[in-house]
């Protein structure tokens, strides 16, 4: 079907209505037979009150506040929850409830029972907005003479009735595989769903067939081919001549397809830095709302697969935008000035050509900073770049001075590291941008993607702050804050582990103190991993232009956060975020008023900080100003977060399946590990090189039964008073590895179980006072 219930209501109005003969043009329903579907569709969606009809020749919405827009999420035990668009209390779903619905698709809600104290509301699924998996990995077996599919998401709990003909695929393919299996038509009523086989995916058919299964499993397998379209020509108006600054280009990643990022340039100025950032002119080249803008928008975001990517633009943009040394091109840049504490007190956005000087790589990285400070003679790895060492220290500079300031403020930073596994190639290095995690990750100067990072949470915050003092309408990225029970939590487990936790002077609890109290400890790692899971994940939200009056304070959305808040815009090329934040930065430099009237001399630099104290006049004209609204509107937020969810998915499960493979070759043999996590069914140990996690089952313990102690975070033996406790070393056996499942079953060496006799045991506990029951 061309269509879902989700893309026929983003085109209705919010208020008046819709010929249908403009919905099928819309949506391109040439067809008899897909009009006849939009028919049916419309139909079913009257009668549950969602729409409206007029003369059957229009439509429009019924405003109904109790339907709730959320995406649901089941676990593989059958619970599930409705996960709400406004961030408002998860509602659960009874089985009964869920109207054929499956984890991950987006639903309306209507909640049918208050939450009480501790419980959560519960409601019923009205209506299947989008569907979230149009394949499924699947296992395939005969039941009564009949092909079915199971599906290997354990969340998914149905199964999928075959063709007929799908046999042959069995008759053909070797044993050990999967199968990508087309789902046909969902479950509707009582009729269960129906899919075919699209191909058998082998297990160990190399790295390839890896990034097949994963990217299958995430239902980003589907290529959908570039459309064909003119490219616009940047404008030279307004446009400052930045060619003769030497410019470097940072990046970690090797592969040929890459998608291309900015440029940077950094001079000492007033004891601290001005810092150039140049982005790829992308938007000016794109026409928003034609067919390409809607080709990228659909994909959202660039995907890394290893050694090659899956990129956001096509070929023929990404060609054109891409800065190369030596060749001049367009750009949008952002003049930073940062004090000699490492503050951002100033800046101007504007339009720039620029010709990048040199290109620099990780090797080169390591060799400056290995590099002694007085050394008179240059290796010869850095004898063709001999010319821009000097530039290249000053923008290392330039991001320690930042970071070190970023550490004196509240902003919390994690040392977790990607595992450096060789066939993880570009997906081993730190992402240019933090905007998909709550937390930012430490400083590494010989990687350049950390360096870039650095420069695109100031150059991000910087807009943030700039779109609020001007009233403009754009996406900004909402980053929670922690949950205060899981920083509880954490701290528990950090003061069982004899760690002193420094409070506020209010006395308050802030992941801050507990980052500063394990900063030395042993157990700083596991600990800050743990840190990790009292963080939600950060979603795109709009900040419209009604949410600001001009000359009034900051809007509370960036009041709290007025230095951690970003509007993303450095990397159009890896988000449409990114592509959309920028395209309203050069609607702002070529189309903004700059004077009350075109008579005036006295014009405003509308891109330099404190430009709004100047203006009392609207920037935009009403139609440009409409324009903006209605682009980032609720449908468009939804889209790029549901993509973000399915980047950042990807990402983890890319990473996770590298884990594994690496961990596959050590089945059967002891290693030494690191417990990093205690649960009452058992405790997870990080093994070394590949940080992979497995689990030690509390069921393989058989010298003794163990209990868990919540409060102290560890498993203790009842008669051998044995403990497990995180941050301990263990010595543990790799019994098994599903890659598909994510799952490494791990056993204590049988060696190592008793290494104390029985009463030296006792004694040690009795010594460090443990008592017998919790």
């Amino acid at each position: 079907m061309k269509f879902t219930v989700e893309s026929i209501l983003d085109q209705l109005p919010e208020e008046g209505v819709l010929e249908t003969k403009k919905l099928e043009k819309i949506l391109k329903l040439t067809k008899k037979q897909e009009r006849e579907q939009l028919d049916l569709a419309l139909i079913a969606l009257q009668k549950i009150g969602i729409i409206k009809s007029l003369d059957n020749s229009s439509i429009g919405r019924i405003e109904d506040e109790t339907l709730l827009e959320c995406r649901l999420r089941c676990s593989s035990k059958g619970y599930c929850f409705a996960i709400r668009d406004d961030e408002g209390e998860d509602i659960y779903i009874r089985d009964h409830n869920l109207n054929n619905g499956w984890n991950g698709d987006r639903v309306l809600v209507r909640v049918n029972k208050e939450g009480i104290r501790r419980k959560s509301p519960e409601g019923a699924v009205q209506c299947i907005l989008e569907r979230a998996n149009g394949s499924l990995l699947c296992l395939i077996e005969k039941q009564d003479s009949k092909l079915i599919a199971n599906p290997l998401d354990e969340r998914i709990n149905t199964y999928i009735q075959l063709k007929d003909t799908d046999i042959s695929h069995l008759e053909n393919t070797d044993k050990d595989c999967i199968y990508e299996i087309k789902i046909d038509t969902y479950p509707v009523a009582q009729y269960i769903p129906e899919g075919h086989i699209v191909r058998a995916l082998p297990l160990n058919g190399g790295s390839n067939s890896d990034v097949d299964i994963l990217l299958t499993k995430n239902n980003l397998n589907e290529e959908v081919n570039s459309p064909r379209s003119s490219l616009k020509a940047p404008s030279n108006k307004k446009r400052l001549d930045l060619s003769n600054q030497k410019s470097i280009l940072l990046n970690s990643w090797q592969s040929n397809d890459a998608p291309p990022l900015f440029a940077v340039f950094a001079e000492p100025k007033d004891g601290g830095i001005k810092l150039w950032i140049h982005t790829p002119a992308i938007s000016e080249r794109l026409t928003i709302g034609n067919s390409l803008d809607n080709w990228i928008r659909d994909r959202g975001e660039s995907h890394c697969l290893g050694n090659n990517w899956k990129t956001l633009l096509n070929k023929t943009l990404t060609q054109e935008c891409k800065f190369e040394t030596g060749i001049v091109n367009d750009a949008i840049s952002v003049a930073l000035e940062v004090n000699a504490e490492g503050e951002v007190t100033d800046w101007e956005f504007i339009l720039t050509k620029i010709k990048p000087a040199a290109s620099i790589d990780s090797e080169i990285l390591k060799s400056i900073v290995s590099r002694k400070p007085k050394a008179r003679t240059i290796p010869a790895a850095l004898k063709p770049y001999k010319d821009h060492i000097d530039q290249i220290k000053t923008i290392i500079y330039a991001a320690e001075l930042i970071s070190n300031f970023e550490n004196n403020l509240n902003s919390v930073k994690l040392d977790i590291p990607v595992p450096k596994i060789e066939s993880l190639m570009d997906l081993q290095w730190q992402e240019p941008d933090n905007n998909k995690l709550s937390w930012q990750l430490e400083l590494d100067k010989e990687d350049p993607n950390s360096i870039l990072c650095i420069f695109s949470i100031c150059a991000n915050r910087a807009w943030a702050q700039h779109i609020n003092e001007l009233g403009i309408s754009g996406l900004i990225i909402d980053a929670p804050g922690p949950d205060n029970n899981a920083l509880n939590e954490v701290a528990k487990s950090a003061l069982a582990l004899d760690i002193q936790i420094k409070l506020n002077d209010d006395g308050n609890l802030t992941s801050k103190n507990l980052v500063n109290s394990f900063e030395n400890s042993l157990f700083k790692r596991v600990l800050q991993q743990q840190l990790t899971y009292c963080y939600s994940e950060p979603k795109i939200k709009r900040f419209l232009t009604s949410d600001k009056q001009l000359g009034s304070d900051q809007n509370e959305d960036l009041k709290e956060s007025k230095v951690n808040t970003q509007s993303p815009w450095v990397n159009p090329s890896l988000h449409y975020s990114d592509l959309i934040n920028q395209f309203i930065i050069s609607l702002l430099l070529t189309e903004g008023k700059a004077s009350a009237t075109t008579r005036s001399k006295n014009k405003v630099l509308l891109g330099k900080k404190g430009a709004s104290k100047d203006i009392n006049w609207e920037i935009f004209n009403t139609s440009i100003n409409k324009s903006i609204n209605s682009l980032v509107n609720d449908s468009l937020i939804s889209k790029i977060n549901n993509r973000r969810r399915k980047a950042k998915n990807l990402r983890n499960d890319m990473i996770s399946l590298a884990q594994a493979r690496t961990t596959e070759k050590l089945v059967g043999q002891e290693v030494e590990g690191i417990i990093s996590g205690v649960q009452s069914y058992g405790f997870f140990v990080e093994l070394p090189t590949s940080l992979a996690e497995g689990l030690v089952h509390v069921s393989s313990l058989n010298d003794d039964w163990y209990e868990y102690r919540s409060r102290q975070n560890k498993l203790v033996g009842r008669k051998n008073r044995r403990a497990f406790h995180l941050g301990e070393s263990v010595q543990v056996k790799v019994i098994k590895v599903d890659f598909l499942r994510n799952q490494i079953d791990l056993e204590i060496a049988n060696d190592k179980i008793d290494n104390l006799d029985n009463d030296n045991q006792i004694k040690a506990r009795i010594d460090n006072n443990i008592p017998d029951e919790e």
